[in-house]
């Protein structure tokens, strides 16, 4: 039996297949990734342990603490426990669950679409990348309701982020849906997210960019890039994580992450962003992450991994806050217009949706 999240992505696909030349050939691949990665969660339950998550970052406001611990040594913030647990986030109900400090920027709905339609009419393809919640791809580490059972993949867990994600598509908006991918490969080749850390691993990184990539590589403009040729090579790399600082300031535990870093070849020396770049990455800290030398590291993020796939280095509008609107404000500033730009990708931590701060403001970043 089908889930409803299989359902509506076959439906998706095939609503792409009947408008032919009329929705970009990406936007058919991104369905078809959907329906064939989702895992067979049935008539789960999710009830329990969204109940359960909710009840931990409640419990862990009320007590000003900031990181849940884990089973694994696995450390969770707590305000993506929240944003996990909250519902549906978007309309009537956006102002009842946004920490949004105005009610008018609550709803991530209007402000998304309205980015959308000002870079599509700039003949600009937008891509929205939602990185998923840690605790959506090991919920058996975090939540006792949820039993770890060897070699099988766990349900979905974020229902309401997954209507969110159709109810863009609907709206003409390409999502790039990280979580069935990610649940597909979380037992091989190492964690896709830090235990001590609140980002992905260089593992999900790598993931990431490849699933980017693939969405837009049919394109006409991916296809006449002039491109160059990047060597990448694996390193271990030791980090203490920031939920680790958050949790113990004086003797925080480390970890050890493989990293795979991204250079010219022979020397590998990273790949500087791109002013004049077709492509422009977007979005929170999980687009500096082993990219920006404060972060961990350098040329082994996002921005690094894109170049190494798509051949042409990115342009980079990377934040440390929330990357709501703040990068969009940004862009606002360069008064460009963006030119040049062929697709736009805004990737940002799905808490966002519901724990910026600033909220979802609409911003011109296209004046004509």
């Amino acid at each position: 039996m089908k889930t409803k999240l299989q359902r509506a992505a076959r439906d998706t696909l095939l609503a792409a297949v009947r408008l032919g030349a009329r929705r970009p050939v990406w936007t058919t691949l991104l369905a078809a990734a959907l329906f064939t990665l989702s895992p067979p969660v049935g008539a789960y339950d999710v009830q329990p342990f969204l109940s359960d998550i909710a009840k931990q970052a409640a419990e862990s406001e009320k007590a000003s603490r900031t990181v849940v611990a884990g089973s694994d040594d696995s450390l969770f913030f707590v305000p993506e426990l929240r944003a996990l647990s909250v519902g549906r986030f978007w309309g009537e109900d956006a102002t009842r669950v946004s920490r949004a400090s105005k009610a008018e920027y609550a709803d991530p709905l209007p402000a998304i679409v309205d980015f959308h339609q000002q870079l599509k009419k700039g003949g600009i393809d937008l891509l929205v990348v939602p990185v998923p919640a840690k605790a959506a791809v090991y919920p058996e580490t975090v939540s006792s309701t949820i039993k770890a059972t060897d070699g099988k993949v766990p349900p979905r867990l974020d229902e309401y982020h997954s209507q969110f994600y159709r109810l863009l598509g609907e709206q003409g908006v390409a999502v790039v849906d990280l979580l069935p991918l990610y649940l597909a490969h979380r037992a091989e080749g190492g964690a896709l997210y830090c235990k001590t850390d609140s980002h992905w691993s260089g593992r999900g990184v790598a993931l990431a960019a490849q699933a980017i990539a693939d969405a837009v590589k049919d394109r006409g403009w991916a296809k006449e890039l002039q491109k160059r040729s990047l060597a990448s090579e694996v390193r271990e790399v030791a980090m203490t994580g920031d939920l680790a600082r958050m949790l113990d300031e004086q003797n925080p535990k480390g970890e050890t992450l493989s990293l795979t870093f991204v250079g010219t070849p022979g020397e590998l020396t990273p790949v500087a962003p791109d002013r004049e770049s077709p492509v422009l990455l977007m979005g929170d800290s999980h687009t500096l992450i082993f990219h920006d030398p404060e972060l961990v590291a350098r040329g082994a993020g996002l921005p690094d991994h894109l170049a190494l796939r798509l051949g042409v280095a990115v342009d980079l509008i990377g934040v440390r806050g929330s990357g709501a609107t703040t990068t969009r404000i940004e862009l606002l500033r360069r008064k460009d217009n963006l030119k040049g730009k062929k697709l736009v990708v805004w990737c940002f931590s799905f808490r966002e949706f519901t724990e910026s701060t600033t909220g979802w403001r609409k911003v011109p970043v296209i004046r004509e």
